[in-house]
């Protein structure tokens, strides 16, 4: 439970016990935001471990995801098919502030230790769902996964380029997004408590995370009164400013948007055709998106004669919203995010030297975390149940005898 004022430390989340069930990204990842905030996040898995570890047995990406996720948290083994292991949660559950699971919907009721049996043990309790769908309506219990739901949502529909199928986003971007809106509900939830003295259920649905960010493809139905937009490519989804692409430059591309007119005009000015200004095919963003192809053109016949780093150099300069297209090595590498602390190298007792995140939430004044590796299967099984249980080594080796841990 939250500690006493006088004894916190200076982190937002200081003295909150989390119980994290959670598998993949969606889940992890809320419970990463808040163990880099300050709270004590304990890691529940199966005696097989989370799909995520399983994964990381094939190598090839899947070893990363699971280690720069669940850094800073605990890690213990419960046996939630027997009994004593549903007991265990249920006792971990009655002395913790928050427990998260994005199992699919009914798992945790029919194991009898879901919101309804968990909240009468600890009214205090905020119990998180991540799911696909949602806890309730017709599609409650259709299997999901980022993929899947990419499809679902839309995305898919409007990822790629009109003369070619749909493609999935490259990143896992349902699992995150759906992870941010997770911990930004269970945040709330906590500040809720704090005036009445009780938890709630808080849930996130994949799918309707996902659904706010198709924003100006949903512009483009409306105004086309009711016509499916065509996949647009690098350009605007709307199709509604130019430039706004991604243009070839001498070594890769670079991404390039107008988002006001002083940027086209910043632009010309870097190529040297301020002439250009009053042209009637660019001299409004209206005008430029009836032109679009000529106007894409001549800002790739610019484009391509620079390199990324002297594009770079010129853009800065003249204040173009503007990118070279970096891969994700380059990224992984980034002196500024480094810099900032939003990426670090660390120590892993299985990896090695790698690099891994941080967190993009920025509380000023706080204290820093330090970042802990993530926890081996089970590592502090014995460690937390003694701490929150009272449970002494020789119970723990009763209770490892039965299967529960």
């Amino acid at each position: 439970m939250a500690a006493d004022t006088a004894e916190r430390r200076n982190l937002p989340l200081d003295g909150i016990t989390v119980i994290d069930l959670g598998q993949i990204y969606q889940g992890p990842y809320a419970t990463l935001l808040m163990a880099k905030a300050g709270a004590k996040v304990i890691k529940v898995e199966p005696p097989h471990g989370e799909p995520a570890r399983w994964r990381s047995k094939v190598g090839r990406g899947a070893t990363l995801p699971m280690v720069m996720l669940n850094s800073n948290k605990r890690g213990i083994v419960l046996n939630l098919k027997t009994e004593k292991g549903r007991e265990l949660l249920a006792g971990l559950a009655s002395k913790a502030d928050v427990l998260l699971e994005n199992f699919a919907p009914g798992v945790m009721e029919k194991l009898g230790i879901g919101w309804s049996r968990l909240s009468e043990l600890n009214p205090r309790l905020v119990y998180a769902s991540g799911t696909g769908y949602g806890l309730t309506g017709p599609e409650r219990d259709s299997l999901a996964m980022d993929v899947t739901v990419q499809a679902a949502s839309g995305f898919m529909s409007v990822t790629g380029f009109p003369d070619r199928p749909p493609v999935k986003a490259g990143p896992a971007v349902i699992d995150f997004l759906s992870g941010v809106h997770l911990y930004g509900a269970i945040v709330t939830a906590l500040y809720e408590r704090t005036i009445t003295g009780r938890g709630r259920l808080v849930e996130v649905a994949m799918q309707e995370a996902a659904y706010a960010s198709l924003a100006s493809s949903l512009g483009m139905i409306y105004e086309s009164k009711g016509d499916v937009p065509l996949r647009v490519g690098n350009r605007h989804s709307g199709l509604s400013v130019a430039p706004y692409n991604v243009y070839k430059a001498k070594d890769g591309w670079v991404a390039i948007i107008c988002a006001v007119e002083g940027h086209w005009l910043a632009i010309l000015e870097a190529m040297g055709r301020m002439d250009l200004a009053e042209d009637p095919r660019f001299s409004s963003n209206p005008a430029r998106v009836a032109h679009i192809d000529e106007t894409d053109a001549l800002v790739e016949s610019w484009t391509s004669t620079l390199t990324r780093a002297e594009f770079k150099a010129l853009a800065k300069r003249h204040r173009i919203p503007s990118s070279p297209v970096r891969d994700v090595k380059e990224v992984m590498l980034d002196p500024h995010m480094h810099e900032r602390g939003m990426l670090e190298w660390i120590d892993h007792p299985d990896l090695g030297r790698i690099v891994v995140p941080t967190s993009p939430l920025r509380f000023h004044g706080a204290e820093t975390v330090a970042t802990t590796p993530s926890p081996q299967l089970g590592q502090h099984t014995a460690e937390v149940l003694e701490e929150m249980l009272g449970i002494g080594p020789d119970a723990f080796a009763q209770l490892k005898e039965e299967g529960a841990v």
